[in-house]
């Protein structure tokens, strides 16, 4: 890691993982009133989960980094796939969330690259 990272806040993944989660608010907004304990819940979870679990797994460094990483991968995909599905449900537009798709892409493979290196040190 490098001297200019003090704590997680100093990732830049981090950074992207948070993006990620607000543009998730953003969309699910836009969800009917009566997907508030449902679907809107389900994905606002998974997004806040991926900047944490980056955030835990740089807090502990050590070996289980890579797990908290894979982890937050995990979530990412699960947040694509709810946006998917309501795409499916008609309560957001395939171009609504190309760009959140890019970003969690983004995030996606800046996860597994991270794993790789901390893999090899």
């Amino acid at each position: 890691m490098s001297e200019s990272i003090r704590d997680f806040t100093d990732l830049i993944i981090w950074k992207k993982a948070v993006a990620v989660g607000k543009e998730v608010y953003r969309l699910t907004k836009r969800f009917p009133a009566d997907e508030k304990f449902g679907l809107t819940a389900q994905v606002r979870r998974a997004a806040i989960s991926v900047s944490s679990n980056i955030a835990e797994g740089h807090a502990r460094r050590g070996k289980s980094y890579p797990h908290f990483l894979d982890i937050a991968r995990g979530s990412m995909a699960e947040v694509e796939s709810q946006l998917l599905f309501a795409v499916e449900l008609s309560y957001l537009r395939p171009p609504d969330i190309q760009e959140c798709r890019s970003m969690a892409g983004e995030v996606h493979r800046m996860a597994a690259a991270l794993i790789q290196k901390l893999q090899k040190d």
